[in-house]
């Protein structure tokens, strides 16, 4: 499944007081990310979520940085140099992942398998498959 859509990462939770306790949320960017990528999964995939033990691979696709050389962005966008800067795909994986709990598999603790890559692309978009074991 291709969804078009920037990979954002998971950032660093927001709190508040709300009365005597403490409300924790997602930052405005990564929450409307969440919505928006559930929102396209769901267009995509009309059965129900998997229940089982399941394997994910996830292929994030980020834009190239503008402030290159054409030799450099060339590069970047045959693979030959891939992302190695912030953000960290660990945050990336934990943001894609929450966001298609309930729409692809009942809840990311199912998934006993996953393998993710991170690549440059003029087109950004996250590219996942997954599979019942």
């Amino acid at each position: 499944m291709i969804l078009h859509i920037e990979p954002v990462e998971q950032a660093r939770p927001r709190a508040t007081r709300y009365g005597r306790s403490i409300r924790v949320y997602d930052p405005p960017k990564v929450s409307k990310y969440k919505k928006q990528l559930a929102q396209l999964a769901r267009s995509q995939y009309k059965d129900e979520p998997l229940d089982g033990m399941i394997e994910v691979e996830i292929s994030f696709y980020r834009q190239v940085q503008k402030s290159l050389s054409k030799k450099e962005r060339a590069r970047r966008l045959s693979g030959e140099h891939r992302p190695t800067v912030k953000p960290d795909l660990d945050n990336y994986i934990k943001s894609t992942l929450d966001a298609l709990n309930g729409v692809l598999w009942t809840d990311d603790a199912r998934i006993v398998d996953l393998h993710a890559h991170k690549y440059y692309s003029d087109d950004p978009r996250i590219e996942i498959a997954v599979r019942e074991l």
